[in-house]
């Protein structure tokens, strides 16, 4: 069940929002404080690359994120519209049309992700690509 679900126009100035509200509840799901800037950051990248497909490709949904406490985990999706996005950039050479297009940046962004979160992953599918990150939480902290 979702704790805390957002959803905002492709507007770079909206990342800055996004980023704000993730650490502040994973700070409350119990998340530690050293991983807190790792969670920013994954989720600044996540958001970014999201709103630059949304732009790149027409799309005027809104980027969904959803912050999800869990027993012992927490996790950030992070959805766009573009249908077939979720895995664009990963694999793919930066050679080429898809260079121009912006999916050498789309790469570059999964690639931040990956270093950034142990437990990444990136689906895609024809209402649009998700990237699931999650982190461990301390068990059993009651939330004040």
């Amino acid at each position: 069940m979702a704790t805390v679900e957002l959803r905002f126009s492709a507007q770079p100035e909206h990342v800055r929002t996004a980023r704000l509200v993730a650490a502040a509840v994973a700070r409350r799901a119990g998340v530690d404080e050293a991983v807190l800037d790792e969670v920013r950051l994954a989720v600044g990248e996540a958001c970014s690359r999201a709103v630059g497909l949304h732009r790149s490709h027409g799309v005027t949904s809104p980027v969904m994120v959803a912050l999800t406490e869990e027993e012992k985990t927490f996790s950030i999706e992070v959805g766009d519209g573009v249908p077939g996005s979720g895995a664009s950039g990963a694999g793919s050479g930066a050679d080429g049309p898809a260079a121009d297009s912006g999916e050498g940046e789309d790469e570059m962004g999964l690639a931040v992700i990956s270093g950034l979160v142990d437990d990444v992953k990136v689906t895609s599918g024809a209402e649009g690509g998700v990237i699931r990150m999650s982190w461990p939480t301390a068990s059993a902290v009651p939330l004040a």
